[in-house]
């Protein structure tokens, strides 16, 4: 569905939810968001057949069918002016004429290459709408990536508690076809050491892997320690991409 006075494509065939699918074409790994929200998150999508975007009070991703000016002011189109999006492409994109470039920030994009993983000791909760302040303030504490006052929706979310604390969380963002990525992995600085993350993420792996997909993440490329630990757990790289953060400009 589109805002009123979002720009006109070819329409997006409505699904359950909001937008359907539109045909990408390619890799969808190459542009996840838009794998994502033309797909399996169309329920959460805002859009047309140019460009689409989260709903703003679930994340910030958005995505668009190629990089050219129809599809920026497509883009742009769904934004409130000040509101603020990152496209996940190959090359930092350049600014529509209603849109400013914030920053370009480069990730690397890491694979799953097996197909199991053992158990490894310790418990975790699944988290749930009522965790949400918690897990707002754990990810405002350790920046972990984005995370809104709804994007717990996109998928599982699990945590390990310290007495009544949360202290450590992670989850599912992303999710098209055969893969679904791992997103806001993070620790109180006062707990790290303890293999939590390592806990959490082999859980969701274990999980995602039971359905039949892949998983899959993003990191900053400077995360050294993050892309170690992701090695040993049977990550591989797959290719670095660059974050493109657009805000809308005033009308």
């Amino acid at each position: 569905m589109t805002p009123s006075g979002a720009a006109h494509g070819g329409a997006l065939h409505a699904g359950e939810h909001g937008i359907a699918t539109a045909p990408t074409g390619g890799d969808p790994l190459e542009r996840p968001p838009w794998s994502a929200l033309t797909t399996t998150h169309s329920g959460f999508a805002l859009g047309n057949d140019l460009a689409c975007r989260y709903r703003p009070e679930i994340a910030p991703m958005a995505g668009v069918r190629e990089v050219s000016e129809a599809c920026l002011d497509a883009l742009a189109a769904l934004m409130a002016p000040g509101d603020v999006v990152g496209l996940f492409d190959a090359m930092p994109v350049s600014p529509g004429r209603d849109l400013a470039v914030l920053m370009h920030k480069a990730i690397e994009q890491m694979v799953y290459a097996g197909s199991e993983i053992a158990p490894v000791a310790g418990e975790c909760a699944s988290l749930t709408p009522a965790d949400v302040p918690a897990m707002m303030q754990l990810a405002e504490l350790t920046k972990p990536g984005p995370f809104a006052q709804r994007t717990i929706v996109l998928g599982s979310y699990i945590g390990i508690r310290s007495g009544d604390q949360l202290v450590a969380m992670a989850g599912e963002r992303m999710r098209f076809d055969g893969f679904t990525e791992i997103s806001a992995v993070c620790t109180h600085p006062d707990h790290r050491g303890r293999g939590h993350a390592v806990l959490l993420v082999s859980a969701l792996m274990r999980s995602i892997l039971a359905r039949g997909e892949t998983p899959f993440l993003h990191i900053f490329s400077d995360n050294t320690s993050a892309a170690a630990l992701y090695r040993k757990l049977g990550f591989t790289y797959r290719r670095s991409l660059t974050v493109t953060v657009l805000k809308r400009l005033d009308a």
